[in-house]
C-alpha cells in the first residue's frame, strides 16, 4: 500500500482538519452561480487534494461548468473509465495526463493552471500532481483560446457534470481552492517536506472577483457560512449541497490520513464498495473477504464494524483480521493459517478452519456493532458486542490476554501485516459491512475518540487507537 501522507506533516505545520466525502450511488455534488464577471474568465487554477474511492468511474468531474457553448464551458476530471486526469473545454482545447491515479489509499493532490490566451501553446493547460508536471498523453493544444470559467450566471459544479446530472465523482476531497485571475503553481498550496513528500500548505494569495476556498469544516445543509460548501475565501461564494449530509464531513484528510476498505483487492471478492470506501457489499457467489487498506505490524489498535443487511442469511458474517493474501473466491476468512474471524452463526473465532477453545458461543447479528481491539505488542486479538468485550475480554490485561485469541507474531505471517478483514459466505447471497476506522459512515450516537482522534460509538479500550496516519506515525 502507499500512505503519501505518512504521519502528517508536523514538520512544517499546516493541517487539514476536514473533507468531504462523495458517493457517485447518491448524485452527490456541490454547486454555485456567480453574479457577477470573472477577473479573467480565461486565466485561474484549481486546487484541491482528493482520495479516490470507486476507480474508474465514467468521466468523474472535479470541477465543470455548466455552460453549453465555447466561451463557458470548462471541465477538470478523469477522462472517461481511466484513472488519468483531464482538462476540456468546448472550444477543442484538451490535454490528457500519462500518470494514473490508481491507490485507493493515497491522497493526491491535483492543480489545473489555465490560462487559454497564454502566448506559449503548451502553457494553455497545464496539470501538476503532487507538485510535479504531469507528462501528456494527449495534448490538443492549439490555437483555441476561448475557456469561459466562472462567467456570471453560469452555473459551476464539483462532483458531476455540468451538462447533465451525471459523471459524478466518487471518494473524498478537501482544500478546494479556485483562484480567478491567476495561472499559478502548485508551490503556491504545497511543498515538499524534509523526507521529499508533498504536503498541503497554507495558501495566502488573492481569489480573484469570483474565486473561493472551500474547507468543509461546517455541517450544514443551506447554502451559507454554516454550510458543508461554505467559501471561506472572504468572497462569500457558497455552494448549495445536492445528496449531500453532515454525515459525509469526515477527518480523513491528507494530513491524517484514514485506513478505508481496499478497492482495487477486489479480484476473486467481486464486492462493491460505496461511502468513500468505508461500506461493502460482498457478491453473489464468492466467500473471499475483504480487507482493509493499512498493513498493521505493532502496537494497539481499534476499529468498529456494523454489519447491516443481507440478501441471504444474517448470521454468516464473519469479522477479524487476515495475515495473508487472498488467493481464490473460496476462501472463508478464518479458513487460512494466518485467518482469525468471528463467525455470526455459531460464536466461534475460526483459525485455520478450527475453532478457538475457551470462546463464549455468543452469535451477532444485522445491525450489532462489532469491536475489534488488536494488540500487536502482545500477539492479541479482542471482539466485543455492542460495548461489551466477549469471554470476559480485557483488551488492556497486556501478555495475560485475558479473554483474548492468540496471534501469530506479525513478522511471520506472509504478508509481513495484518489486515482488517470483512467476509460474508452464504453462497448466492449478498452481505453488507459498514466500517468505521475512526471515519464512520453510519450515524454515531456518543462520538467516542481514541483520546485524541476518531469518532467511534463505543469507547476504545485505553491505549488502543484509531487506523490513521498520526497514529501510525506514533505507535506503528
Amino acid at each position: 500500500m502507499v500512505f503519501p501522507i505518512a504521519g502528517g506533516n508536523e514538520s512544517k505545520g499546516y493541517e487539514i482538519s476536514n473533507s468531504l466525502r462523495f458517493n457517485d450511488d447518491d448524485s452527490a455534488s456541490l454547486s454555485f452561480t456567480p453574479s457577477g464577471n470573472p477577473t479573467d474568465a480565461d486565466k485561474f487554477t484549481i486546487s484541491c487534494w482528493i482520495k479516490l474511492g470507486n476507480i474508474g468511474v465514467n468521466n468523474a468531474k472535479i470541477y465543470d461548468t455548466g455552460g453549453s457553448d465555447n466561451n463557458n464551458r470548462f471541465a477538470f476530471q478523469f477522462q472517461g473509465t481511466n484513472s488519468t486526469l483531464m482538462t476540456s473545454n468546448n472550444d477543442g482545447v484538451s490535454i490528457i495526463t500519462s500518470p494514473v491515479l490508481r491507490d485507493p489509499s493515497a491522497w493526491y493532490h491535483v492543480v489545473a493552471a489555465i490560462d487559454s490566451q497564454n502566448s506559449t501553446t503548451n502553457n494553455k493547460h497545464i496539470i501538476y500532481i503532487n507538485g510535479v508536471q504531469a507528462d501528456l498523453g494527449t495534448n490538443n493544444l492549439g490555437s483555441q483560446s476561448q475557456v469561459g470559467a466562472m462567467t456570471n450566471g453560469v452555473a459551476q459544479y464539483i462532483g458531476r457534470n455540468g451538462g447533465a446530472d451525471n459523471s459524478h465523482f466518487d471518494g473524498y476531497m478537501t482544500e478546494f481552492h479556485f483562484v480567478d485571475g491567476q495561472q499559478l503553481a502548485p508551490t503556491s498550496f504545497g511543498e515538499f517536506d524534509d523526507n521529499g513528500v508533498w504536503i498541503p500548505k497554507k495558501y495566502t494569495g488573492s481569489y480573484g472577483n469570483n474565486g473561493f476556498f472551500l474547507q468543509f469544516k461546517q455541517t450544514g445543509t443551506s447554502q451559507n457560512s454554516s454550510g458543508i460548501g461554505a467559501d471561506t475565501s472572504g468572497n462569500d461564494n457558497h455552494f448549495a449541497v445536492t445528496n449531500l449530509a453532515a454525515i459525509d464531513v469526515t477527518t480523513d484528510t491528507c494530513t491524517n490520513n484514514f485506513c478505508t476498505l481496499n478497492s482495487i483487492s477486489n479480484y476473486y471478492q467481486q464486492s462493491t464498495f460505496s461511502e468513500g470506501n468505508t461500506k461493502t457489499v460482498t457478491a453473489s457467489s464468492p466467500y473471499a473477504y475483504d480487507i482493509g487498506t493499512m498493513g498493521l505490524t505493532q502496537g494497539k489498535w481499534y476499529w468498529e464494524i456494523k454489519p447491516t443487511g443481507s440478501s441471504g442469511s444474517d448470521t454468516v458474517y464473519v469479522l477479524g483480521v487476515s495475515g495473508q493474501q487472498v488467493t481464490a473466491n473460496s476462501q472463508q476468512l478464518g479458513q487460512g493459517a494466518y485467518e482469525w474471524g468471528w463467525y455470526a452463526i455459531d460464536g466461534n473465532i475460526k483459525h485455520d478452519g478450527g475453532s478457538a477453545s475457551g470462546w463464549s458461543n455468543v452469535t451477532y447479528t444485522t445491525n450489532n456493532i462489532i469491536g475489534i481491539a488488536m494488540d500487536l505488542d502482545n500477539n492479541k486479538i479482542y471482539w466485543s458486542k455492542n460495548g461489551t468485550f466477549q469471554n470476559s475480554g480485557d483488551p488492556t490485561s497486556g501478555s495475560t490476554g485475558t479473554g483474548a485469541v492468540a496471534l501469530t507474531d506479525p513478522a511471520s505471517v506472509p504478508l509481513g501485516a495484518y489486515f482488517i478483514a470483512v467476509s460474508y459466505y452464504d453462497s448466492g447471497g449478498q452481505g453488507t459491512f459498514e466500517c468505521n476506522f475512526g471515519n464512520p459512515s453510519f450515524a454515531v450516537s456518543s462520538g467516542n475518540t481514541d483520546g485524541k482522534y476518531g469518532n467511534f460509538e463505543y469507547a476504545p479500550p485505553s491505549g488502543y487507537y484509531a487506523l490513521c496516519t498520526k497514529r501510525l506515525a506514533e505507535f506503528g
